[in-house]
């Protein structure tokens, strides 16, 4: 029960991010977030859930730092990530360089305190262990360390750290690939693998199986066999003009060699899983987008025994849509995964012997699939537009259910349910070229027949995404509790609609998905229920280029609110952290700006007269703060009424409390004097 019309009451509702299911399938660990601390902040711990609906949540863990990533060991005890410092830690001497960094703890299955296992200076990324016992009776667990180039062991990398510091040196020399990430710099350390045997003693011992790695590891995930025996990890490389390939490698436990399981020069291969029994790795495979069209996603498996380089299997020749998470089934005879379709996120099974595709839920937007050992269900989180992240028990044995009503059962959680301020519906509309547009409309519960309501159209990012699952971030609730009805379409490029859905916007953002959203929000407008004279958008980072561009070429709406939009796209070419996905689909700049200047809003500056409300955050490496500093100065004096809003400590998304407090009223404010006619309100805290 929440008050969306209350901020703080917002912020303060818990948030699940992660769900793993234990080894015998009798309980669920949750990662759930919550705002605390001062400042405050949000940090995550661990709880406990039932895997029936008559259970209650139980915390696990609590600090200051918070707990994340959960991962069980085979006999249940639960490994995790923290900050926290143990307990004979204290400050001075040379602990302090790396005291701050994330660590491995282990939780006993039979209950106790939590206790430090790992702590290499640079920290720890993502975990994972073996299903089973290695030939010794132990049980593998494999991480990510950020390693000093060069160091050769904990202490070496600690020295390292520690002249760094002394010598107040925070440069970095790169001398190829990629030097920044969505929010953060890469270097002066990179990830890498440590293999280590999980025997009872109080601490981890691990050996690097990738001291050359470099960055290989970035952003990859990996998994140890059931055995202990090898470690399936992505691998990427990177050429001279910076253009990413990913490859599926094996690294032997014993002697660190590795062998490349699966590679294409025009593919990436991704997020590789291994059955249970050892044999197979399922994973995705991306084609590369091109100049002339986006590349396709799908599923595929492959012998683990170091059969023929490059061999797979595509599991997904009968469905026109692209996987996202998988997981196999505890026979290994079958790999569920999850899809974006028509607005929703089902699980499918893919079956392995008879290459057919079951369809297993009806509605809603499933990730962190957790099948149980016996078969029988598939665990998960399930949100949708109008819901949560929720877990929820899938029952797998009742067979496609595409059609029909059946519900999964839901176990409860923390911050679960939520009273929401409104309803939900769906609306189509047709477009010029005959595509058939879909998209969810968000009605507020004060509705009057004889009031029409005003419309805010929100334009979501990616582009190559969909509106299907519940955002924390942008989250349309809170807009309809102020009155508003919320358009959330999906135009071209977006993703659920198959592959020539996407290929209408390819290379064409500012062309095929205005005409979209033009047509959506026009059948929009018709209904009785909504009033056409007060209109608004909005969108972040994909969406605030569509709110960009929309300026400049209608004046049907009465404010715009631009989010980490792009403006000038030959600018945002040369300062993002990721070059080489614009060369791709626009080409390159200097040979072949046509593209670039096509779809660039800034050229329609002398066209803009709608005042537009710009966010930017300045840690923002996706879409640089350039952008909105550049469209910031272009309107001055051109567009009254348009305002800046800048997060200096913010990056693509704006994640602290406080922020978002601040971000949505100052929204909302925004949008109560341009759409509502009310004076304007300067938030209390600006």
């Amino acid at each position: 029960m929440t008050n969306f019309r209350n901020l703080s009451d917002y912020v303060a509702i818990p948030r699940l991010t992660a769900l793993r299911l234990s080894p015998d399938g009798s309980w669920l660990a949750a990662a759930v977030q919550s705002a605390g601390g001062e400042p405050k902040k949000y940090l995550t711990s661990i709880w406990r859930i039932a895997i029936t609906p008559d259970g209650q949540p139980v915390r696990l863990t609590r600090s200051a730092e918070g707990e994340g990533n959960p991962e069980f060991l085979p006999d249940g005890s639960l490994l995790f990530v923290s900050k926290r410092p143990a307990p004979l830690d204290g400050p001075g001497g040379d602990g302090d360089v790396g005291q701050d960094k994330p660590a491995l703890w282990l939780l006993p299955a039979g209950g106790g305190e939590a206790r430090r296992i790992a702590a290499p200076p640079g920290g720890v990324g993502g975990v994972a262990a073996g299903r089973g016992t290695t030939p010794r009776g132990t049980v593998a667990v494999v991480f990510a360390a950020l390693t000093l180039d060069g160091a050769g062991g904990d202490d070496d990398d600690l020295k390292r750290r520690k002249a760094r510091k002394d010598a107040g040196v925070t440069a970095i020399l790169h001398e190829s690939g990629p030097v920044r990430y969505w929010d953060h710099d890469l270097g002066p350390d990179s990830p890498r693998l440590r293999l280590g045997e999980a025997d009872g003693a109080e601490t981890l011992e691990t050996r690097d199986l990738t001291p050359d790695a470099g960055r290989a590891l970035d952003e990859n995930s990996f998994e140890a066999t059931p055995d202990g025996t090898a470690v399936v990890t992505s691998w990427s490389a990177w050429d001279e003009a910076g253009n990413r390939t990913t490859e599926v490698d094996v690294i032997d436990a014993a002697t660190g060699e590795r062998r490349v399981l699966l590679a294409a020069p025009d593919c990436d291969f991704e997020d590789p899983r291994i059955s249970p029994d050892g044999r197979l790795v399922a994973c995705r495979r991306a084609a590369h987008d091109s100049y002339d069209a986006p590349g396709d996603i799908t599923l595929v498996v492959t012998a683990l025994d170091g059969g023929t380089r490059g061999v797979s299997t595509d599991l997904l020749t009968g469905i026109d849509r692209r996987p996202l998470e998988l997981a196999w089934a505890p026979d290994s005879q079958a790999v569920y995964f999850t899809a974006d379709d028509q607005g929703r996120r089902p699980v499918f099974r893919a079956g392995l012997a008879t290459g057919g595709i079951t369809r297993l839920t009806s509605d809603g937007a499933y990730d962190n699939l957790c099948p149980a050992p016996d078969g029988r269900y598939v665990y998960a989180l399930r949100s949708a537009v109008d819901e949560p992240p929720t877990p929820v028990r899938i029952d797998v044995t009742a067979g496609d259910v595409t059609g029909a009503a059946g519900e999964p059962v839901r176990l409860p959680s923390p911050g679960w349910p939520l009273e929401l301020p409104g309803r939900l519906e769906e609306i189509e509309a047709t477009a010029g070229d005959g595509a058939r547009i879909r998209a969810w409309l968000v009605l507020p519960g004060t509705e009057d027949p004889a009031s029409p309501v005003p419309l805010l159209l929100w334009v979501h990012g990616g582009p190559v995404m969909s509106w299907n699952a519940w955002s924390w971030r942008w989250n349309p609730w809170l807009m309809a509790a102020q009155g508003y009805a919320v358009l959330l379409p999906d135009p071209a490029l977006s993703t659920g609609y198959g592959h020539d859905f996407i290929a209408r916007g390819h290379g064409r953002w500012g062309e095929r998905p205005y005409d979209d959203l033009m047509a959506i929000t026009d059948a929009a407008v018709a209904r009785p229920d909504i009033d056409e004279a007060r209109t608004a958008m909005m969108g972040g980072s994909f969406g605030g280029y569509m709110a960009n561009w929309m300026a400049g070429h209608t004046d049907r709406f009465t404010a715009i609110v631009s989010h980490a939009g792009l403006w000038f796209l030959d600018q945002t070419f040369g300062t993002t952290d990721l070059p080489s996905y614009w060369r791709k689909i626009f080409g390159d700049p200097l040979t072949q700006p046509e593209r670039y200047l096509a779809s660039s809003p800034n050229r329609s500056l002398d066209k803009i007269t709608t005042p537009m409300l710009v966010i930017h955050g300045d840690k923002d490496y996706r879409v640089p703060v350039g952008e909105a500093l550049r469209l910031w100065w272009d309107v001055q004096g051109r567009v009254p009424g348009t305002r800046f809003l800048y997060f200096p400590d913010e990056n693509h998304w704006i994640l602290k409390p406080g922020h978002v407090t601040v971000w949505y009223e100052t929204v909302l404010a925004f949008l109560a004097q341009h759409v509502l006619g009310e004076p304007w309100r300067r938030p209390g805290l600006l």
